[in-house]
């Protein structure tokens, strides 16, 4: 019966979509002429780069994050979860040496360590500081700004301190769980993938990984879009002129850096570009913001963390990472 009832149903979709169809075939032609074809063509290519860009680092992410569930028990992971407070961020903050993640992949690992028993602290400064203290941003960025030595270790010491400091805030005010109702209620949502032996154990750890980046691959799709479409249809000329003055221009480069949503391995490369336009503090912003929180990263937040913690945690990002810029431009970056 339901194999039956089941075509029925799409039954009264057919006319409206045979008559949209219809309406496509007669108009299609008239529309295409009123579509800027540059335009498009900067669309799709941006769109394939940010997304070949960033599949990668979700791939590497959900893999570590499939390990994690499958071989590392609870009881592990907290013997080698440092007690002290100070002592985790500090921890929190060297994993990138690790575990070298892109923002991109950041989410799937951290969810499962949060499921795992990882302090909320630890795990809000691993995704702000680990996507750029590692060493393959570091080389990205010295070879970006090879004659401009400063900004390079500018951007890892600002993250450093943007990450330690958000991290000591969210242990001193934040005490609720972060993760949606879904996602906290057990780290058994994908237990039927548990490895058995022999290639069974291998076999769990590719479907359960898979389960991973279909989940975040939406989120990662959507942003991609959004970002792609900023890129083509928004002129870059127009928003330099909004950044102009002495502090929009911080402003303008933070949202620039949250529109763009470039991969923390090449947005250096872009920002030197603008080298001789803005100020070395605002590049400075652009280069922390930019991997601590952007458009796409900023939906996979969503589809995993409560709405309340994620504005909370943008609102401390911004708020920090302005701060730190300005105060750093001043007292070194400043000819």
């Amino acid at each position: 019966m339901n194999k039956i009832a089941r075509p029925r149903r799409l039954l009264p979709l057919l006319v409206p979509l045979a008559f949209a169809l219809a309406c496509l075939t007669v108009l299609g032609p008239a529309l295409l002429k009123q579509v800027p074809l540059n335009e498009v063509q900067t669309f799709k290519t941006s769109f394939i780069g940010i997304l070949l860009e960033a599949l990668p680092f979700v791939l590497v992410g959900a893999l570590l994050s499939s390990l994690l569930h499958l071989f590392v028990s609870e009881e592990t992971l907290s013997r080698f979860m440092p007690k002290n407070p100070a002592l985790g961020i500090l921890c929190a903050c060297l994993l990138g040496l690790i575990f070298p993640v892109c923002e991109c992949g950041m989410i799937p690992l951290i969810r499962r360590l949060i499921q795992k028993g990882m302090p909320v602290y630890m795990a809000v400064v691993f995704i702000l500081s680990g996507p750029i203290l590692n060493p393959v941003v570091f080389s990205a960025t010295y070879m970006a700004f090879r004659l401009y030595p400063e900004m390079v270790y500018a951007r890892m010491g600002l993250a450093f301190a943007v990450s330690a400091a958000i991290g000591a805030i969210v242990y001193l005010t934040w005490k609720d769980g972060p993760l949606k109702l879904s996602f906290a209620r057990g780290t058994v949502e994908h237990g039927g993938h548990t490895p058995g032996h022999g290639g069974g154990k291998l076999t769990a750890v590719f479907v359960h990984a898979a389960d991973e980046v279909f989940e975040m691959g939406k989120y990662l799709l959507v942003g991609c879009m959004l970002t792609a479409g900023i890129q083509a249809f928004v002129a870059k000329e127009n928003l330099a002129e909004i950044g102009g003055g002495p502090v929009s221009a911080y402003v303008f480069m933070m949202g620039f850096a949250f529109l763009l949503s470039l991969c923390s391995t090449s947005d250096a490369f872009v920002a030197a570009t603008f080298l001789q336009t803005f100020s070395g503090g605002s590049l400075l912003a652009f280069l922390v913001f930019g991997p601590m929180l952007d458009l796409k990263n900023g939906l996979m937040l969503l589809s995993v963390f409560k709405t309340k913690f994620v504005l909370y945690l943008a609102f401390l990002i911004c708020t920090i990472v302005f701060t730190g810029a300005v105060l750093t431009e001043a007292l070194w970056l400043s000819p």
